[in-house]
């Protein structure tokens, strides 16, 4: 079995490393890593070679619930925390497990050998993105909520909920009202607003220009080479259509 072990307290990944290797010597550590960032990379590299991720909720720069709203992947996880336990409670049913700090072997043991179960299974849980954003937000982070825009020589703020949909268009990003089709230019890039700034379960990113608003879908339609069209309830110019290596993830932020 290969493990990655995300933590940002030196002694602490030292002694969970520790831990791991008494349950099972042949246990193989890939690599520890302390930060949000560099676990992102780790996974858009080497996720093909990971069997078990034990992750830590608070990392050096952040909190690793924010991998999953920036890295989509497969790897099963038990999360390690000094949190609440009933603040985490919920956890159990989409994640492996989670340990509290300070870890204890005849937990890991526990998580280790439900791990081994499952996978025996082929039963091994997917992480509920949605679960993770409520979390996310009882945790401390938050999203952006208003918007400073605009016209002329004077600025307005506009709430993040009226926005029907965004787009990019010569580098510049612009805002559409829900209710009266305005347009509106903000100082932010469709990457930034991508990368954690909006609240995912709201908004999807369903091509390189445009994110939308689940309130201002109408309808969904088939489209040509297994890509899906979006239909706003208000008018848009531009055909909104769902590239095809996004379409899964539409479906399932549609469903969730």
């Amino acid at each position: 079995m290969n493990v990655l072990i995300v933590e940002d307290e030196e002694l602490a990944a030292e002694r969970l490393e520790e831990l791991v290797k008494q349950y099972n010597p042949d246990i193989y550590v890939l690599e520890r890593i302390d930060t949000v960032k560099d676990t992102i990379k780790f996974i858009q590299e080497r996720e093909h070679e990971t069997d078990l991720i034990l992750l830590d909720i608070q990392l050096a720069d952040g909190k690793s619930f924010e991998i999953f709203d920036r890295v989509r992947f497969y790897t099963p996880v038990i999360f390690t925390t000094a949190y609440d336990e009933f603040t985490l409670n919920a956890f159990k049913l989409n994640s492996i497990d989670y340990l509290l700090k300070p870890i204890k072997y005849e937990a890991l043991k526990t998580a280790l050998e439900k791990f081994e179960r499952l996978k025996e299974n082929q039963r091994v849980p997917i992480i509920d993105k949605k679960l993770i954003s409520t979390i996310l937000r009882e945790s401390g982070k938050t999203y952006k909520k208003r918007f400073l825009v605009k016209f002329g020589k004077r600025m307005q703020f506009k709430n993040a909920e009226e926005i029907a949909y965004l787009y990019a268009e010569d580098k510049i990003c612009h805002i559409v009202e829900k209710v009266t089709c305005k347009q509106y230019i903000i100082d932010h890039t469709l990457e930034e607003l991508d990368d954690g700034l909006l609240d995912p379960q709201s908004f999807f990113r369903i091509n390189r220009q445009f994110i939308i608003n689940i309130d201002a879908i109408r309808e969904v339609k088939s489209y040509y080479n297994n890509r899906l069209e979006v239909i706003l309830k208000i008018p848009c110019e531009e055909k909104l259509i769902v590239s095809r290596k996004k379409v899964k993830d539409f479906k399932n932020w549609l469903n969730t």
